[in-house]
């Protein structure tokens, strides 16, 4: 069996973490989940991180964190890529958004630079959950330029796409929030866990109360008199008072301490993941679709993306050969009952067709030249586009 992804949690991991756990240490919330968000700040390049429980948690803080602040107001429009996740989608519903669907492009699979515009001048959304499909990279400054001409809001989706590069800047670092996921088989893992990062103070602090109940134990001591006062709280009751309607979704320090040893890792494995990448692009025929290349961009590849209008064909002679796939992403969220059960459906052309015709194979770092070159023949011999 070729596998999809594989476990980033190695054998080595697992030996450190039980000699840590032998020490019979705090493993709820703690120091060691500080560490771990201080040292992905510094990955990143982001004055802030707070560690939850998955990158569905994630998304839903970094949303929520706007409703709290009073940048976003229930009722409000947030723009949705077809081509996303449905923890994408959610969030927006459950807080009393409005999710606006936009179509994909067919270079990059993220947003349709036009339709975005559209759809900018059309409904005036005041947020973009913008998605990075599959460690690819989206034409990041134009999306900032109209982000910024139109007053959208950026939450960037970086769930798929850890240490790819637009003009050498990381992905994550261009919205006013970023999210990601460190669940199986993506460039990390914490076993679940994600992360909320931005350089905006009062988010920060927004989003560590969300993420506990609404208490403001974990923010700064001058903030938290500041509210004391504010409400006329004593200190006494004061760790046990709700100041927002938080959650609670925080992960722990024994994944913390996963995600301190995967840290040293990151680089090794993206370069892994981006040779991958060159040898899929180079050895699958020249007829196929490719993603597009352009310059002074890194693409860290979580899997890769295949367009073939024999799907069914292609899939069935993957499984033949014991070669693991799936659809790509989520298919066009607008045809998730998810959406079309609660708004009106939308005509996505590139999404929808991608959803009929839209495949993943593997890339993960266990991956040989033998199992790539394998699946692009199978592939090669199978498929056929349009031309």
């Amino acid at each position: 069996m070729i596998d999809l992804v594989k476990d980033i949690i190695s054998k080595n991991d697992i030996k450190k973490l039980i000699e840590w756990l032998e020490t019979y240490p705090r493993l709820t919330k703690g120091e060691l989940t500080e560490k771990f968000e201080k040292q992905w700040s510094d990955y990143l390049g982001k004055k802030y991180s707070v560690y939850c429980n998955s990158g569905s948690s994630a998304n839903l803080l970094a949303l929520y964190s706007l409703i709290v602040s009073k940048k976003l107001n229930i009722g409000d429009k947030v723009v949705v890529p077809g081509i996303s996740w449905n923890t994408d989608l959610s969030p927006v519903i459950q807080l009393g958004c409005k999710p606006i669907l936009c179509d994909c492009n067919l270079e990059d699979l993220s947003i349709d630079l036009k339709h975005f515009e559209e759809i900018c001048k059309k409904h005036q959304p005041k947020v973009l959950m913008l998605v990075s499909a599959l460690g690819l990279v989206p034409e990041m400054d134009k999306i900032v330029e109209l982000c910024n001409q139109y007053g959208v809001i950026l939450i960037e989706d970086t769930c798929e796409s850890l240490g790819s590069k637009h003009n050498g800047k990381l992905l994550g670092t261009f919205g006013d929030l970023s999210t990601f996921s460190f669940y199986f088989g993506h460039h990390i893992s914490t076993i679940e866990g994600g992360m909320v990062c931005t350089d905006d103070y009062d988010l920060y602090n927004f989003l560590k109360m969300l993420r506990s109940h609404g208490w403001s134990r974990d923010i700064g001591i001058d903030l938290q008199k500041q509210l004391r006062d504010k409400y006329n709280i004593s200190e006494f009751n004061s760790l046990f008072t709700a100041y927002v309607p938080g959650f609670n979704l925080r992960s722990t320090d024994l994944q913390a301490f996963i995600g301190l040893q995967q840290i040293k890792k990151i680089e090794k494995l993206v370069k892994s993941r981006n040779n991958i990448f060159s040898v899929y692009r180079k050895l699958l025929k020249d007829s196929l679709w490719k993603p597009k290349l352009r310059e002074n961009q890194f693409i860290s590849s979580m899997m890769y993306p295949l367009i073939v209008e024999n799907r069914d064909d292609v899939v069935r002679e993957l499984n033949k050969n014991k070669i693991e796939t799936r659809p790509l992403v989520a298919g066009n969220i607008g045809n998730h009952p998810a959406y079309f059960d609660n708004f009106d459906k939308v005509s996505l052309k590139n999404s929808e067709y991608l959803d009929k015709h839209g495949l993943q194979i593997p890339n993960h770092q266990d991956l040989t030249i033998d199992e790539i070159t394998l699946i692009s023949n199978i592939v090669n011999q199978t498929s056929f586009n349009k031309t």
